[in-house]
């Protein structure tokens, strides 16, 4: 990319529900903002979420029984919904990761024939 500043990275339908799972997985249970906060830090780009975005995919995923919210206060003694990966939210992880990596083989095999 050429100078000015760089382009935010729109996620593809379904890949916030991996990076949300493998988020908690990693990082342990998270109020939505710390979430969002942590993710756009380790994004190499900056990246395009924001409620609309991120609060529909926790309700979604919380729907789904993979993440389970419970109240707690914040640091700054708030009330905060805090979301923790449940046993089947790994188990999808696990089965949401491999998809994705054979869809990602394959979207680079495609871009790098000749």
């Amino acid at each position: 990319m050429s100078g000015g500043a760089p382009r935010r990275v729109e996620l593809l339908q379904g890949t916030l529900d991996l990076i949300v799972l493998r988020a908690l997985d990693t990082m342990g249970p998270l109020h939505a903002y710390a979430l969002a906060a942590r993710l756009e830090q380790v994004a190499d780009h900056p990246l395009n979420l924001n409620q609309g975005t991120l609060y529909p995919a926790l309700v979604r995923l919380e729907q789904r029984n993979w993440i389970k919210g419970t109240w707690q206060k914040t640091q700054n003694n708030r009330d905060a919904k805090y979301y923790a990966i449940t046993g089947r939210g790994r188990r999808m992880l696990g089965e949401q990761t491999e998809r994705w990596r054979r869809l990602a083989g394959l979207v680079d095999k495609l871009l790098t024939s000749e």
